[in-house]
């Protein structure tokens, strides 16, 4: 579960936001396409090189805790969301900050789980918090992300076991984006205090700075459906494990179609180069990175590009599978020190450099 955190927490802690921080060893991408001019400023901030295990203690309660709350709004069917002929109750879990304070706005991170999972994954419940929001709890403690919220919503559509069929998850991860624009982000972005000023897709749209989509395994098809459908919303695209779900040229026609240019957004991946998903995963990335149609351009750091890649040993199954997929299934099961296996360090990292 903890690859989407690590993308949140390299992000907040290395990239810039409108401004602001939104917040391994590279792969033989980086090595390849990493053009970084030498007199680059050096007061540009960019993603981390290295990877260091979060510590154990951030595992546990901080004394500074952000709060979980359950948020409720309105949706449709998602195979027949044009007619709006079947009204859904829809759910999310969303993380507010320590100290959170409604005259102050936060960016927003939008958070999505992969297969056989919901809205719980990640964060847990108000009741019932995991170890993703302790850690949350800590790197802003410490100072090492700036505070948001965080927001964990579901592709499940009329059954909380859709997930679990793969076919149907790919289908429904395509038709996100209606639910996603139309009714999540205005129920959010209408009831806490964001960059957005009001819930008119003009004013989401005039805020897309402050707004990231990150997703792993059929999160992150989501979030490469997010990038083709919602570009005008989003600035910040963060997939890991899964996708692409379209070919590059699809992908530069959409950015040319819409009237960004190359700077408007960016795309931070991850994978471990034993899962499954790697080979296809990592080629969708290199494919982008060696396009020269100048759409994509792989750095470290927003001033020069707005594509970047880590990647480490790792795979999508056995321990990290078992973290992932069962964790939930069995909130009391011991899981060991955060630094058993590659793939891991990948994930649980960037917090104490």
């Amino acid at each position: 579960m903890f690859i989407a955190l690590s993308l949140i927490l390299s992000a907040c802690a290395s990239s810039s936001i409108g401004g602001e921080d939104i917040g391994a060893e590279n792969g033989s991408l980086g090595a390849e396409y990493n053009s970084t001019p030498s007199d680059t400023d050096e007061t540009v901030n960019r993603f981390p090189v290295s990877l260091t295990p979060i510590p154990d203690s951030y595992l546990s309660e901080a004394q500074q805790q952000g709060t979980l709350q359950d948020l409720y709004y309105d949706s449709y069917e998602s195979f027949s969301y044009d007619e709006k002929s079947q009204k859904l109750q829809k759910h999310a879990v969303v993380y507010l900050p320590y100290g959170y304070d409604e005259s102050k706005k936060y960016p927003v991170f939008y958070l999505m789980h992969g297969g056989w999972s919901n809205e719980y994954t990640y964060l847990g419940s108000p009741d019932e918090p995991q170890r993703m929001k302790h850690i949350l709890d800590h790197g802003i403690a410490n100072g090492e992300i700036q505070p948001m919220i965080v927001v964990c919503p579901t592709y499940n559509n009329t059954s909380p076991e859709d997930s679990g069929d793969y076919g149907l998850a790919l289908r429904l991860t395509d038709n996100y984006h209606n639910e996603l624009i139309n009714d999540l982000i205005p129920a959010v972005e209408g009831k806490y205090s964001t960059y957005a000023e009001d819930i008119t897709p003009e004013a989401i749209a005039a805020s897309r700075d402050y707004r990231a989509f990150c997703g792993f395994s059929m999160g992150s098809m989501a979030t490469w459906r997010t990038f083709e459908y919602c570009l005008d919303y989003f600035r910040y695209f963060m997939p890991s494990s899964g996708g692409p779900a379209s070919s590059v040229e699809t992908y530069e026609s959409i950015v040319q179609s819409s009237g960004h240019d190359w700077n408007d957004f960016f795309i931070f991946a991850a994978s471990g180069t034993n899962d499954f998903a790697y080979s296809g995963f990592k080629r969708g990335i290199d494919t982008m990175a060696a396009s020269d149609s100048g759409i994509f351009r792989f750095a470290d750091n927003e001033a020069e590009g707005n594509l970047y890649y880590l990647e480490s040993d790792g795979d999508h199954s056995g321990y990290y599978a078992m973290l992932y997929f069962l964790q939930w299934a069995a909130p009391n099961m011991e899981v060991t020190k955060c630094n058993t296996s590659g793939l891991l360090k990948l994930l649980l990292t960037l917090l104490c450099t």
